[in-house]
C-alpha cells in the first residue's frame, strides 16, 4: 500500500503539477480504483489536494515533511545569506545543491539581474557529470557511485558536453586537486559554471555551490576565487 501510495506521489513532476484521476492512474500504471481510494486517503492527510477543478496536486503538507531534511531546507537556511552576498558581489546566477544517488538535486537557485538563462531549478534534478556543482559532488563521491556514473551512457546536451568516461575521470581528479569545478558550455552554449564543495564539520563533502555566468564575461579562475570563498565560508557556519 504504501509502494503504490508513493507511486502516485511520483507521478507529479515539473512538468505535471496537477492531473486527474486518469492521468494518475496512467503514469503510476495501478487500477483507477485503486487510485481513486489511495489519492483520497492522501488528501486526508494532506500530501496532496484536490482543487475545485477536480485536478489533484502536491499538498502543503508534504512540503511541511520535507522542511525537516537536514540536507535541504536547514542547509538552504545556513547556507543562504552566503548564498546571497554570492549574488549581490556578482549579479550573476547561483546555486546550491546535493548528491541524491547518481544525480544532482538542487536546494537553492539565485537568479542574477541580466544573468545567463539556465535549465536547473530548485527541487529540480539533473546529472551530476554537466554541471559545476554536479562534478564537484561526482569528483567526491564514493568510487561505487563514480563507476555507476562514469559505467554507463553518458548524456550529451551540447557540442561540448563531456562524454568520454576517460576525459571525465581526468576532470574529477583535477576537481578534487584544484578544490573547484569548471563546466564550460556542457549544458548550454552560453553558460559557464564553476562549483565548490562545501564540507561538514568532519571534512566531508555534503553539498555544492556553483557560480554560473555567461560565457566569454570572466574567466573561471576569477570565478573559482569568489566560489571557494563561498563555499568556505558556508562549511565553517555549517560547523557552529
Amino acid at each position: 500500500m504504501i509502494g503504490r501510495a508513493l507511486q502516485l506521489l511520483d507521478a507529479f513532476d515539473a512538468e505535471h503539477r496537477e492531473l486527474t484521476l486518469s492521468e494518475l492512474a496512467r503514469r503510476a500504471g495501478l487500477p483507477l480504483s485503486t487510485v481513486h481510494r489511495l489519492m483520497h486517503e492522501l488528501c486526508v492527510w494532506g500530501a496532496v489536494e484536490r482543487g475545485d477543478d477536480g485536478l489533484y496536486r502536491i499538498g502543503l503538507r508534504l512540503w511541511e515533511l520535507g522542511s525537516l531534511a537536514p540536507r535541504g531546507p536547514g542547509l538552504r537556511e545556513t547556507a543562504l545569506p552566503f548564498l546571497e552576498d554570492l549574488s549581490r558581489i556578482t549579479r550573476e546566477n547561483v546555486q546550491l545543491a546535493v548528491r541524491e544517488g547518481a544525480e544532482v538535486v538542487f536546494v537553492e537557485r539565485i537568479a542574477g539581474s541580466g544573468a545567463v538563462p539556465v535549465l536547473t531549478r530548485v527541487g529540480g534534478r539533473f546529472a551530476l557529470t554537466a554541471t559545476g556543482v554536479g562534478l564537484v559532488l561526482l569528483a567526491h563521491a564514493p568510487a561505487e557511485v563514480q563507476e555507476e556514473v562514469l559505467s554507463r551512457p553518458i548524456e550529451r546536451y551540447t557540442a561540448k558536453t563531456v562524454t568520454d568516461p576517460a576525459r571525465l575521470r581526468r576532470m574529477l581528479a583535477d576537481v578534487r586537486a584544484n578544490g573547484f569545478s569548471i563546466s564550460d558550455r556542457q549544458v548550454t552554449m552560453d553558460a559557464l559554471s564553476v562549483g565548490a564543495p562545501i564540507r561538514d564539520r568532519r571534512g566531508e563533502v555534503i553539498a555544492a555551490v556553483s557560480l554560473v555566468v555567461r560565457h566569454g564575461s570572466t574567466t573561471s579562475l576569477a570565478l573559482a576565487r569568489l566560489v571557494r570563498t563561498s563555499a568556505q565560508a558556508i562549511s565553517r557556519a555549517l560547523r557552529v
